[in-house]
């Protein structure tokens, strides 16, 4: 019997010829691969040899794709789930060609096993820095009562704005390296630079809430971020920008629409919940902790 084996590649034109129907064949759970390397796909177009990422897939012996994973020039290794055995080939692999990735993010269980595996072949300690829950929208039901106000695309005039809340934002979850990017000025490297933002905006013209949403990939669309300012939480404006967002995106033609919540914020957790989100899985992230090297 013909044995499972992975496959290395930088060529993301390639990789998404071999690798884009598996991750197409369940949108909600591989939503970050497929904006993740939809992203760099774009960007490599648009300046070739930048973002030296490197991207696998495991295949079966008949040529199925399994599962895949990819390492992007900054340390960031993703992976869709593996069985524990499978996360310690990929490490014994990555490890034997001198690969170091500063964390890993995947579903709960495979990041927890890629953790152990990666320190036992290379002394790393993993240290849990993420947690969420991944939602996948039902039935979209919109809040009552329905706040005052309504949705309004942001435009040109909005951007200050966008970048401030997104900050803010991203100060409030601990998101330390998108403030970095964003006091850089670097707002289209940050993970918001895609985004197509929605503000709910009161009678008045007033903004009080701000949700974004992914370009369709795969048949499936992330809302993220969502975020509301300290001063006008609690009336429900989050709720109602969050339909707004997810509305248009199947109104675009998106089939899936996803989001991820903290699972220690049960106010966030039970909104998206009655707005018609039904949790898919969790997911965990672990930063690699190399120490010193050692002097003879």
């Amino acid at each position: 019997m013909l044995s499972d084996d992975w496959h290395f590649t930088q060529d993301v034109d390639d990789f998404l010829a071999r690798a884009g129907d598996f991750l197409r064949s369940r949108p909600a759970l591989h939503n970050t691969p497929l904006t993740d390397i939809e992203k760099l796909r774009i960007r490599r177009a648009d300046a070739p040899g930048t973002e030296a990422t490197v991207f696998g897939r495991l295949e079966s012996g008949g040529g199925e794709v399994r599962a895949i994973f990819y390492l992007t020039s900054r340390g960031r290794l993703v992976l869709t789930p593996l069985s524990a055995e499978q996360t310690d080939t990929l490490a014994a692999h990555l490890a034997g060609l001198g690969h170091s990735p500063s964390n890993v993010i995947a579903d709960h269980d495979t990041a927890g096993a890629f953790a152990e595996s990666w320190q036992r072949r290379t002394g790393a300690a993993p240290v849990p820095f993420w947690r969420t829950h991944l939602y996948r929208l039902g039935t979209l039901t919109p809040p009552q009562p329905r706040p005052e106000g309504h949705g309004r695309i942001t435009g040109g005039r909005d951007r200050e704005q966008v970048v401030r809340w997104c900050r803010e934002f991203c100060v409030d979850v601990g998101e330390q390296h998108s403030i970095d990017l964003i006091d850089a000025g670097s707002w289209d490297d940050s993970r918001f630079g895609d985004r197509h933002f929605t503000f709910w905006q009161t009678p008045d013209g007033t903004p009080v809430s701000m949700a974004a949403a992914t370009s369709i990939a795969g048949g499936m669309v992330r809302v993220d971020p969502v975020y509301t300012p300290a001063c006008f939480r609690g009336h429900g404006y989050a709720g109602a920008v969050t339909v707004e967002v997810s509305r248009a995106a199947l109104a675009a033609g998106a089939r899936d629409v996803v989001l991820f919540t903290d699972p220690a914020n049960p106010t966030s957790n039970a909104l998206y919940q009655r707005i018609g989100f039904v949790h898919v899985a969790d997911f965990a992230g672990y930063r690699f902790s190399y120490g010193a090297p050692q002097t003879v």
